[in-house]
């Protein structure tokens, strides 16, 4: 019906017939029940009180409440119609005082009426005090009716209207990671769960420094994969913080594996805490396009500004360069000297030797000529770009203990393997990140192709700290790994920090691939994508017009966002937004999740503290590794020696001999 002035003015009316009935039911109440006061006073009259007694019959004024009680009845219906100017100052608690005072006065004052005094003290006091109550719960109606009721007034930062609802249910599986968590619902705290339960569709963590991302929940994906007999890979950016939580939850949870995996760690610093372990095995080089991928990881890994200029002539001629030489030593001798040392000092032969060598091996011919022809013709300016800069960055490598850990064979890479299962950890410094991290990113390239085979167990692969490292493929990685059960975890500080290690297009592609996500405070462009990504939610809008005749709300609801940037620019250390992926077999309708993980902070601290360490590997002192640097070198110089001779005894070898240019 439209609020039209002929129904705002009957409506008006009503409230005052309303009110004055009340009024005329209590002064007949105060004439009967106070009648020998009225009488003496000289204010009665028989056709009054023939009135009274004909509406006696009406069972009115049988009992002394029944008409006290219908006047406060319709002083409350005259209440609920009146329409007073809103004013947003007006407190509830004032306008309640007054009318609960009100009623008491007004419901207590009968006692009145048995106190030892004349009749006319009696009334008086009957009177006057049932009056004060009347108007006093009048008074405080009114107020009432005044008062502005909007409902976000409180929220200023819209927390009730971006509140929605969460999965409750604890959904497992035999891969699932599970987080349990709580979150706000219009202003009610409740328990829920963040279901991982197809991990193996990847998930990002992201988060700044202090976000959690590590203690709520990189920790829980490693215990509850060891739990459910994964094999593992963990890439321990400040070694050893996971890797002891690796080593103790496999030593408790054993049992959960058929065949109990081999601990395996690779640690540059702590050489007696370290396995060995040679990236370039030949047996699991198959063909010259491994040789040429481990090549492009460790010279991209050493000179991230590579990366953005991939197919530049001065950047992939250092990487064919370092490919044949990887792929010669794989040729030579069945291997023998395939490991990473061994190029590194190969390298730094002089240029006629190294080229007269490598001359020998067809399968390399194509990658070499371009250096040798360079080097016939004396162009030493073009020669010294395609070669320098690949022995300039792979020289930072050529230090005792890296090649002590490079050039051992302890275990293989395929942690996955039915009969021989693995979890490894590698750990960086972050002090020495650049150099330790390209060596493992070789490690991790070469692991990767290894592990993403069919028939093999289920793996999960945790990166900490993911930009510090460089893996060319990693969305391939994401894209093919789903049907080999690998489980890819990736953790990094901002979008932003991808984008400089990795470039915007590598970036975003591993952004819009991964399934699941998981992010704590992150700022700027990655808040503003993740916003965009969790959608919209239908939220109520109030607004208030206040004028000096009424006021008047109007109430809307349109779509926006369900967590905005800036609350996502907020968060609190363990509390995470984000969306998880669901399984054709277990299906989530509530994928998008703003909670607070709940972690047992003295459970877990109490559990840290009866960690044991990680054991001593081998006793290693400074001379064994000082004879495995030389013995190395000793190596390259015998094979360029024992090469040029076989080449200079050889007639058909002879020819590729080039002359040294002076």
């Amino acid at each position: 019906m439209n609020n039209t002035g002929e129904n705002t003015e009957g409506l008006r009316k009503v409230i005052d017939l309303t009110r004055q009935i009340s009024l005329v039911l209590l002064i007949l109440h105060f004439y009967v029940y106070c009648y020998a006061a009225f009488k003496q006073w000289g204010l009665s009259h028989p056709i009054s009180d023939k009135f009274l007694l004909n509406l006696n019959h009406t069972g009115l004024f049988n009992h002394i409440y029944i008409s006290k009680l219908a006047a406060l009845i319709f002083l409350l219906i005259s209440l609920i119609g009146a329409k007073g100017k809103k004013d947003e100052d007006l407190k509830v608690g004032n306008a309640l005082r007054q009318s609960g005072i009100g009623i008491s006065l007004y419901a207590l004052s009968q006692f009145l009426l048995f106190i030892n005094a004349s009749v006319a003290v009696i009334a008086v006091l009957y009177i006057t005090v049932t009056s004060l109550g009347y108007v006093m719960i009048l008074r405080g109606g009114a107020l009432l009716s005044r008062i502005l009721q909007l409902k976000f007034k409180g929220d200023i930062f819209n927390k009730l209207n971006e509140s929605f609802p969460q999965e409750e249910r604890l959904l497992e599986n035999e891969y699932s990671v599970n987080l349990p968590a709580q979150y706000n619902l219009k202003g009610k705290v409740r328990k829920s769960w963040i279901n991982i339960i197809n991990p193996f569709r990847a998930f990002l963590v992201v988060g700044t420094p202090g976000a959690g991302k590590s203690y709520f929940v990189i920790r829980h994906v490693i215990t509850q994969h060891i739990k459910k007999g994964f094999t593992m890979f963990v890439y321990d950016f400040k070694y050893d913080d996971l890797t002891r939580i690796v080593y103790n939850t496999l030593k408790q949870n054993h049992l959960a594996y058929t065949v109990v995996p081999k601990f395996c760690v690779i640690n540059f610093d702590d050489l007696g805490q370290t396995h060995r372990c040679n990236p370039l095995e030949p047996g699991r080089m198959d063909d010259i396009t491994d040789a040429a991928e481990s090549s492009r990881t460790i010279m991209l890994g050493l000179n991230r500004e590579w990366i953005k200029k991939q197919g530049d002539f001065f950047v992939e001629s250092p990487i064919n360069f370092v490919t044949a030489i990887i792929w010669f030593l794989k040729k030579y001798k069945n291997g023998t000297h395939c490991t990473l040392p061994h190029v590194i000092e190969l390298m730094q032969v002089e240029y006629h030797d190294l080229f007269s060598v490598l001359r020998t091996e067809p399968e390399i011919e194509v990658l070499i000529n371009p250096f040798v022809s360079a080097y016939k013709n004396r162009a030493t300016d073009q020669l010294e770009g395609q070669v320098a800069s690949a022995k300039i960055s792979m020289a930072r490598l050529a230090s005792p203990q890296l090649y002590y850990v490079l050039s051992g064979n302890d275990f293989t890479l395929d942690l996955n393997n039915p009969k021989e299962p693995k979890i490894i950890c590698m750990g960086n410094n972050p002090q020495k990140q650049q150099i330790y991290g390209a060596v493992l990113s070789l490690y991790i390239s070469r692991m990767i192709k290894l592990v993403n085979q069919k028939n093999k167990l289920k793996s999960s692969l945790v990166f900490d700290e993911f930009p510090t490292i460089y893996f060319n493929g990693i969305d391939s990685l994401i894209a093919t790994a789903r049907s080999n059960k690998v489980a890819t975890c990736l953790g990094m500080q901002d979008y932003s920090q991808l984008k400089k290690d990795y470039g915007r297009e590598q970036a975003e592609v591993i952004m819009n691939i991964v399934g699941n996500i998981i992010s704590g405070q992150v700022v700027g462009d990655t808040a503003k994508q993740l916003s965009e990504r969790f959608g919209k939610i239908m939220q109520e809008r109030e607004s208030v017009s206040i004028n000096s005749m009424d006021t008047s709300i109007s109430k809307s609801m349109q779509l926006d966002s369900a967590i905005p940037p800036s609350k996502i620019s907020g968060l609190s250390s363990g509390e995470f937004v984000g969306m998880v992926a669901d399984d054709p077999l277990q299906k989530i309708e509530l994928k998008i999740f703003h909670a607070e993980i709940i972690n047992d902070h003295k459970a877990l601290k109490n559990e840290e503290d009866g960690y044991l360490p990680i054991p001593q590997i081998r006793e290693v002192n400074n001379s064994l590794i000082e004879q495995n640097y030389l013995q190395i070198k000793k190596d390259i110089k015998q094979l360029i020696e024992v090469e040029i001779e076989r080449m200079m005894n050889s007639p058909d070898l002879a020819n590729f001999i080039l002359k040294k240019i002076v």
